[in-house]
């Protein structure tokens, strides 16, 4: 594919939109691409974390283990978002349900286009903060309901 190609696929990640035209031109250029063959794993349960992936082609079940709830990755979905902005191990398995191909975006790269452009740093961060209060808004919902 080509630079405008993922910058095209970036774009179509809410997350990543908000970086800006520049910012993801600047990670277009340094990802990699990822080939995962069907029934292998991208990633497992307990891994080092350094990176997050965008499905550009294919599908991929996420999850916690092989008896629990699961959900299907697709083109322009971003698997391991928190994995860009700190060190952690991955909560999830990533197996790929077909031949898939993905874009990695190591936390370095990320890194270095968020310093470079500190409008962007703060859309993220300002996106982040709301969807936390969303997230916690919906626990107390779901106790409240619990309690009852």
């Amino acid at each position: 594919m080509s630079i405008e190609d993922d910058v095209a696929l970036l774009e179509r990640v809410p997350t990543l939109r908000l970086l800006g035209g520049t910012s993801l031109r600047m990670l277009a250029v340094g990802v990699e691409q990822r080939d995962v063959a069907r029934g292998d794993l991208l990633f497992k349960v307990g891994e080092p974390a350094d990176a997050a992936f965008v499905v550009q082609r294919g599908s991929l079940k996420v999850s916690a283990d092989d008896d629990g709830p699961s959900v299907v990755a697709r083109p322009g979905d971003l698997l391991g978002e928190l994995a860009l902005l700190m060190p952690m191990r991955r909560p999830a398995n990533a197996e790929a349900l077909e031949h898939s191909t993905l874009i990695r975006i190591s936390r370095s790269l990320f890194q270095r286009v968020i310093e470079s452009d500190p409008a962007a740093a703060r859309r993220l961060r300002d996106d982040l903060a709301a969807r936390t209060s969303q997230i916690a808004s919906e626990i107390l919902v779901a106790g409240a309901k619990l309690s009852s």
